[in-house]
């Protein structure tokens, strides 16, 4: 438990060793069976129509992020984030998206809940995504560290001087647009490193389309490799890339498995000529 969490209980919760009321300092031997109680008011979370809620219960809730709008609240975003168009109270996200990406995320609805999602609910989470080129294998893992560059705040880079931190993307193309010279990917992260997918598909040689960061008409990764690649970044307008699909055991719930998918949003789907 956070310790946010535990003074709570201490000052407004139960907790109890076998039956009788314990403080939370005293000890707790194997096979003694600890109780704790704590009515947390957060409550069902907004509804609002442009952010699909898969799934909620009292403690989490599985939500469809749109596009373009950043996971927390922070400098120039204080009331348009996602966190804070679905409640009033703190919210505590497992996982985190940019703000360009799209698609599922974990919300915990207290500090406890996110600890164990994050601790026993081994997630799995998989990516959709648009990248320039055709690619010489149809799957593979990206296995390359990746550091921070060096004079950067942003932009990541992968190396192999020691320097990084073990960095490991699954891909599998789904399928090659020859017309316009992009292929759907899909990606499996182990890892989750800063921009991991997007680096590891520049280390690669298939930057992914609208990537303003690591694409081929970034300012800090700029190619003419793809001619093409200026009409078809102003045309998705963002980085495609869409997280579509979680899964995972749920701890809270006798590790009950859920799963959840999220199809191709429009300003993806509509470059390949294809709908969903």
């Amino acid at each position: 438990m956070s310790g946010t969490m535990i003074k709570k209980l201490k000052m407004y919760g139960t907790v109890e060793l076998n039956g009788v009321h314990a403080r939370v300092v005293d000890l707790v031997s194997a096979g003694e069976r600890l109780y704790c109680e704590y009515e947390d008011n957060s409550g069902a979370l907004n509804r609002n129509p442009n952010i699909p809620i898969l799934f909620e219960n009292g403690s989490y809730a599985v939500v469809d992020k749109p596009a373009g709008m950043v996971t927390h609240p922070g400098h120039g975003h204080l009331d348009d984030s996602l966190l804070t168009h679905l409640s009033d109270h703190p919210l505590h996200p497992v996982m985190r998206l940019d703000r360009e990406t799209s698609g599922l995320i974990i919300i915990a609805k207290d500090g406890y809940t996110h600890n164990t999602l994050s601790a026993h609910a081994d997630i799995v989470k998989k990516y959709k995504a648009l990248t320039y080129g055709k690619w010489a294998e149809d799957h593979g893992t990206i296995n390359v560290p990746i550091a921070r560059r060096p004079g950067s705040v942003m932009i990541r880079d992968c190396v192999t001087d020691g320097t990084g931190r073990d960095s490991v993307t699954h891909y599998s193309v789904l399928e090659y647009f020859p017309d316009k010279d992009i292929s759907l990917v899909e990606y499996r992260l182990e890892t989750g490193r800063c921009h991991q997918i997007r680096v590891h598909s520049l280390y690669m040689g298939h930057p992914l389309v609208g990537d303003g960061f690591y694409g081929p008409n970034s300012i800090d990764n700029p190619s003419e490799k793809f001619p093409q690649s200026s009409v078809l970044d102003k045309a998705v307008g963002r980085v495609a890339l869409h997280a579509y699909s979680l899964k995972f055991n749920d701890p809270l719930e006798n590790d009950v498995i859920r799963e959840f998918e999220s199809p191709l949003p429009q300003d993806i789907a509509g470059l390949t000529g294809k709908i969903g």
